[in-house]
């Protein structure tokens, strides 16, 4: 085995071993444990972008490539790669997760526990990098649950006032749709061909090739269907989200946010539509109607929201639309768009959250109401940085929200063959007067929060501006995002030749 075939292992699984560390250190030692976990990430962090660097751009297929034996009873092996899909994705996993820990030597939520916060936060790292490279089926599935249980305790201890609430509500709907979509694997794994498979990139080929029959695509789609909407998460299965956002602490929010989404959109993108191609035409007009219902339901929702938290998480659930959107085009252009604006979303509303964040611990409160605005004059470094961000989540050309959105929309104006070109041009129009929308909410947003004169009962209160964690572990995310809005090749040049081999070119 040489260094290619064993860095990604390396790099997923160290957070594991990171965990096992902390576990296995006193838990009085605080600062110590906080300063593991920013090393450990931090030397995730650096594998990650060895593998960056070691990357050869426009390569079709797998690089740093591993398949070996794993569960033979069953067929199941442990293959593991990166393309220019994965690729974006698998490394802002490592950054946010690193910036995250930077986070947390400041802010460890009550009740505290510092060693079994990072702990889980680490093995959460594992679970979400391991769902990017994985290429088997089974193995992804792993992964994929792997994430539920240190997410579930993150919101479910370290929550808010409703946190039991949120956090089962997040695991049954996840594991509702985990269900599912293992049916759908055990399907595909019993029609594909010879000896049976779970190998993703057999099975891309033979679905490619119409080796699985039209009746059973649409049985199978529709299974995987639910697993990844409901992880997206698609209207109306987004119920969960804004509930789970609300509740989970500030990292929780920005993992859940910057990450744990995107392994729904992801499986779209890597496995129901190129697997399941027939399939994927029948449903994309579906699934399109819905990312268009999201974009415009999400931005009313947002209009009435009072809580900040909420209207960030509400907010979510009509970027993903716009990403489902560019999905549903089953164009080159669109799937572009799609990986895009996951990682933009990921990016800048991961920002969001720490923003939100770290005006709660000033004001002790997410009441757009209760903060009464004047965060300009209080504390105008935070409230820069958040009009900054919001600026760029509404899609404020030059920033890196710009260019999922529009790349989304400029696909539905020309679908793939075989897709009504009238129809997607309706949501084409449906999706412009979402963007209107959301600028509108973040807008009054930042009119009310952070405008006009400081409120009578926080004239007297000492508000502190920005501290040196928050500074560390938000000026890459500042940066990501004027760099990319500047120069969207950076993330294009990467992805275009992987989904051109899927997509076609």
């Amino acid at each position: 085995m040489n260094w290619q075939e064993s860095a990604i292992t390396i790099a997923t699984f160290l957070p594991t071993a990171g965990a096992v560390l902390i576990v296995l250190m006193p838990k009085r030692n605080d600062r110590a444990i906080r300063a593991t976990g920013i090393a450990v990430t931090g030397l995730a962090m650096l594998a990650g972008l060895a593998i960056l660097f070691g990357y050869r751009i426009g390569q079709p297929g797998l690089q740093f490539e591993l398949n070996a034996s794993w569960i033979s009873v069953i067929g199941a092996r442990y293959h593991v790669g990166i393309d220019g899909i994965s690729l974006p994705l698998f490394e802002l996993t490592f950054v946010l997760s690193f910036l995250c820990a930077i986070y947390t030597w400041r802010y460890v939520p009550s009740p505290g526990n510092t060693k079994a916060f990072l702990a889980l936060i680490l093995l959460l790292e594992t679970g979400m990098a391991g769902t990017f490279i994985a290429f088997d089926l089974v193995l992804f599935f792993v992964f994929w649950e792997l994430v539920l249980v240190p997410m579930y305790f993150l919101i479910g201890v370290w929550g808010s006032t409703n946190r039991e609430y949120a956090a089962i509500k997040f695991f049954l709907y996840t594991l509702f749709g985990s269900v599912f979509m293992l049916l759908g694997f055990l399907g595909m794994y019993f029609r594909s061909p010879g000896a049976h498979t779970f190998d993703m990139v057999q099975l891309q080929q033979f679905g490619a090739a119409g080796g699985f029959s039209n009746s059973f695509q649409l049985v199978a789609f529709a299974a995987v269907f639910l697993g990844f909407a409901i992880k997206v998460p698609m209207w109306p299965f987004h119920t969960w989200l804004p509930d789970a956002h609300t509740e989970a602490p500030t990292v929780g929010s920005v993992l859940l946010a910057g990450i744990l989404l995107k392994m729904g959109t992801y499986g779209f993108v890597r496995i129901a539509m190129p697997m399941l191609p027939y399939a994927a035409h029948k449903w994309a007009p579906w699934i399109g109607l819905l990312a268009v219902i999201a974009i415009v339901y999400a931005a009313l929702a947002c209009l009435a929201q009072k809580d900040l938290k909420r209207l960030i998480a509400f907010s979510s659930v009509g970027h993903m639309g716009f990403v489902m959107l560019g999905i549903a085009t089953l164009t080159v252009a669109g799937v572009n768009a799609a990986v895009f604006g996951m990682v933009a979303h990921g990016i800048i509303t991961g920002m969001l959250f720490f923003c939100v964040g770290s005006i709660y611990d000033r004001y002790h409160t997410r009441q757009i109401s209760e903060i009464g605005g004047g965060m300009l004059l209080k504390v105008p470094k935070l409230a820069g940085i958040f009009a900054f961000v919001s600026i760029a989540s509404l899609g404020l050309p030059g920033l890196a929200g710009f260019w999922g959105e529009v790349g989304a929309l400029l696909a539905a104006f020309d679908p793939a063959p075989g897709l009504s070109i009238g129809l997607f041009r309706t949501y084409m129009v449906l999706g412009a007067i979402g963007t209107v929308l959301t600028a509108g909410y973040f807008l009054w947003m930042l009119q009310r929060v952070n405008l006009g004169v400081v409120p009578e009962k926080w004239q007297a209160t000492q508000i502190r501006d920005l501290n040196a964690p928050e500074w560390m572990s938000w000026s890459p995310l500042i940066v990501a995002t004027v760099v990319f809005g500047l120069l969207p090749s950076l993330i294009f040049g990467v992805t275009d030749a992987a989904v051109k081999t899927l997509y076609g070119s």
